[in-house]
């Protein structure tokens, strides 16, 4: 079976429908939605409706803080993501944010793999994973939850990146190419950061997932193209700070 890791959606339709269309022409038969499906973007009804009925079709779907601050916003916004977290609630309809609510921080994925936003580390707590430091806290997190899991898979960061631990103990981080396969045989651990699909913030604006292939044991991280132009737009649309919109059109 081969699994679509999408996460850090952030309302973005269009990057969204271009990342689940190139997954399912590359085989992917199973989703797994790492967080952060609202914020920032003009779409967020239409991504989570979609993730809803990606839901009802099998696939793991965990909470990510902007979908939490979306929950719950601050009466009084103090800043641009707070903004947002209150547009994003006031659309979004009970069964949106019942759906939202419903999800849980961390997730299993068959018997070896485990699925969080940031960190296995207090995942509550939305600790980034930007180091082999951070890596391996949350690894040895996941060990200790169950010595099998064996992959922790993650978003949060909005860049793509992988680590391991070699046979004695030291972890490495790895920069993977898109469209290369990279072996990850289960006798060593891994963590696999699937990048963003609706922000990318590394100055490309193709949108990013990563596709998990369980029989063959391979991660293959992907850039797609999209119209990002059209989601800036929605940005704008929806009267949403024009921050965001630059933001996306220069892919960070």
């Amino acid at each position: 079976m081969k699994i679509a890791l999408l996460s850090d959606i952030h309302a973005n339709r269009q990057a969204l429908d271009a990342c689940l269309q190139h997954a399912r022409a590359h085989g992917a038969s199973q989703f797994a939605l790492l967080g952060d499906l609202v914020g920032y973007g003009g779409d967020p009804v239409a991504v989570v409706e979609q993730a809803m009925a990606l839901a009802q079709g099998g696939a793991l779907c965990v909470l990510g803080n902007h979908d939490a601050m979306a929950l719950a916003p601050p009466a009084t916004p103090r800043n641009r993501s707070e903004l947002g977290a209150q547009w994003t609630h006031d659309h979004l309809a009970p069964e949106h944010r019942a759906f939202l609510q419903s999800r849980p921080l961390t997730a299993r994925m068959g018997m070896n793999a485990l699925l969080v936003h940031a960190s296995v580390d207090a995942p509550e707590q939305w600790r980034y994973v930007e180091d082999s430091n951070a890596a391996e806290r949350s690894m040895a997190a996941a060990q200790a939850i169950d010595p099998a899991i064996r992959y922790v898979f993650c978003g949060h960061v909005h860049a793509q990146a992988l680590y391991f631990l070699t046979p004695t103990a030291k972890l490495m981080r790895f920069a993977p190419e898109p469209g290369v396969p990279v072996p990850v045989p289960p006798h060593r651990q891994w963590l696999g950061i699937a990048g963003s699909v609706g922000q990318p913030r590394d100055g490309d604006a193709r949108a990013m997932y990563a596709l998990f292939d369980e029989a063959a044991r391979q991660l293959t991280f992907y850039r797609v193209p999209y119209d990002h132009l059209a989601a800036a737009a929605a940005i704008r649309a929806a009267g949403l700070p024009d921050f965001y919109a630059d933001r996306l059109e220069k892919g960070q």
